[in-house]
């Protein structure tokens, strides 16, 4: 399994230093991808528990978030060969044509197949709201936004239209100079699996015991290939927050929390039922320097027992 990491965006950094230096220290460690997340504001009254679970409250690491594409192209400067994706934007809180356009300078600024796009629905009403876009029309938005990225990066000239938007016989760029792979973030209900098996390359997953994330993704694979699609066409990328502690936790502890050796044995589940990379969210560190130093460890625990992929 090939192992990304997220990227310094919350307060306790320094966004000048910190971002460059944690990119630039993952690509020398072996990591084979950057992660970027979206989080655009922090009601004090949010009219959605976090996630959408009701009566959850937001982390407060929330409050505030560095605009995801910005801290990608700040690491991009500072790698060369490093994978660089989202995890995830929420669709309908961009323009697509704006959104498309980003995505295709990042990809020819970094010279090809470095970019990721990961996308997803979004769970917050205010989020939206503060966006003017509909919340009750996030699902049509995203899967509007996957088709205006197909129609504006490919051929010219370009004519499309949905809900948002509208393209008459123009020349639309810059175009990815390859393939942009998109991802889907979330998903439990059988419609948003079943888009996953539709339209995406790859499943973020995240949020549930590796057991359930097992059985929806023998769902979402069966669904691809009645679809017409190959077995390999979607690929599993679940994102792991992980909180390495340097003693062992006790029997109740939280998954991915506890000793590196605790850590490691919980990503391997992950390996188990599939997923081809893993993204490490490193919760418990306050500085560049930790955050380098725990995921140094991690990625080495997980080469002696052989679960990286290089």
């Amino acid at each position: 399994m090939k192992i990304g990491l997220v990227l310094p965006q919350t307060s306790q950094y320094d966004l000048r230093t910190d971002v460059v230096t944690v990119a630039s220290g993952a690509e020398v460690l072996g990591y084979s991808s950057l992660w970027a997340y979206e989080r655009t504001l922090f009601p004090l009254q949010p009219r959605d528990g976090a996630y959408g679970v009701p009566g959850l409250p937001w982390p407060d690491v929330y409050r505030s978030t560095a605009e995801p594409l910005t801290v990608l192209t700040l690491a991009a400067a500072a790698t060369s060969v490093i994978r660089l994706g989202t995890c995830v934007l929420v669709a309908g809180l961009h323009q697509p044509q704006h959104l498309a356009r980003t995505f295709a300078t990042l990809d020819q600024a970094t010279g090809g197949g470095r970019v990721t796009a990961g996308l997803g629905v979004g769970w917050s009403q205010d989020e939206f709201l503060a966006a003017g876009a509909d919340f009750r029309s996030r699902g049509r938005s995203l899967e509007e936004t996957l088709d205006a990225f197909q129609a504006l990066w490919g051929a010219d000239p370009v004519t499309y239209r949905d809900s948002r938007m509208r393209i008459d016989d123009a020349v639309v760029g810059p175009k990815p100079l390859g393939r942009i792979p998109v991802l889907i973030g979330g998903g439990s209900s059988a419609g948003a699996l079943d888009r996953i098996a539709r339209r995406a390359d790859g499943w973020l997953a995240t949020g549930v015991p590796a057991a359930v994330m097992g059985e929806q993704w023998k769902r979402i694979c069966e669904a691809a290939i009645g679809h017409g699609r190959t077995e390999d066409a979607v690929g599993l990328t679940p994102l792991m927050h992980v909180a390495p502690t340097a003693t062992a936790a006790g029997p109740d502890r939280v998954r991915f929390h506890g000793s590196v050796g605790q850590v490691v044995s919980d990503i391997a589940e992950m390996a188990e039922i599939g997923a081809g990379e893993g993204i490490v969210a490193i919760t418990n560190a306050g500085s560049a320097k930790e955050l380098l130093d725990k995921a140094a460890a991690l990625i080495t625990a997980l080469d002696g027992q052989g679960l990286r992929d290089r």
